[in-house]
């Protein structure tokens, strides 16, 4: 009998799942950008930066950017790091990664700074202990298996790393959850299907963000996964949260 999840609202099998989500980025890679601030009216710019300013990066240390999209995070560490330092990104979706490689190459970091690996984040192709930090932003949600990928991160952390995971989580301030979903769902995929040309891609965002474990089960997971000192800081009402953990 084959494994099941959820894409959205829908149960389907896992490799289903999979080639979905594959499809879905595709489909917005081009518009992702664009999308991103027309949907947070430009409110995920600040929540990059507030876990850009957690990340504890330093001079000449490396980071893994773990499906790293567009670039936003990767370039943040770079420039956090200062003159030297190395940040890996990583995606499964071969055309978000190429939106990637373009973006840091265009804000001056060539091979050796920046590289780009596409790769499965619940399936890492790096040794234990390789990196000083990890991060994924708005990527956690869309994996096959959460515990699985939360493992890995663990395992690529050097001992006293950082983990970062910056994803929409539940709103915690009372009415705010009925306009939340009121915004979600009457307006999000019809501005995915006007400027992305894709309503239906943005529909499983907006549902996958319902389907995401909400902050406190997370936190388990991070634990459970062998994180320690594991909290989590709500922004927007809760609709986002930035969580973190460390590798002991």
């Amino acid at each position: 009998m084959r494994q099941q999840t959820h894409f959205g609202f829908e149960t389907v099998g896992t490799d289903e799942k999979e080639k979905k989500v594959m499809g879905v980025f595709s489909s917005v890679a081009s518009k992702y950008d664009i999308m991103n601030d027309a949907m947070s009216m430009g409110m995920h710019r600040l929540w990059k930066m507030r876990m850009l300013g957690t990340a504890a990066v330093r001079h000449g240390q490396t980071a893994l950017d773990v499906a790293a999209g567009s670039g936003d995070i990767s370039i943040g560490l770079l420039k956090k790091m200062g003159g030297k330092g190395r940040v890996v990104l990583t995606d499964l979706n071969g055309p978000m990664l190429r939106e990637g490689a373009r973006r840091v190459i265009d804000a001056g970091y060539l091979p050796g700074r920046a590289d780009c690996i596409q790769s499965d984040g619940s399936k890492l192709p790096f040794a234990e202990n390789s990196f000083d930090c990890v991060t994924i932003a708005f990527g956690i949600r869309n994996f096959v298996d959460i515990a699985a990928g939360l493992a890995e991160f663990h395992r690529v952390l050097k001992p006293g790393g950082q983990f970062l995971c910056l994803e929409f989580s539940k709103p915690v301030l009372p009415l705010l959850d009925v306009v939340y979903d009121a915004y979600s769902f009457n307006i999000i995929p019809p501005m995915g299907e006007l400027i992305a040309g894709d309503r239906a891609s943005y529909q499983y965002l907006v549902e996958s963000i319902r389907r995401f474990p909400d902050q406190q089960r997370f936190e388990k997971m991070l634990g459970k996964a062998g994180f320690e000192l594991v909290r989590h800081d709500n922004m927007t009402g809760g609709i986002v949260a930035l969580h973190r953990g460390y590798k002991l």
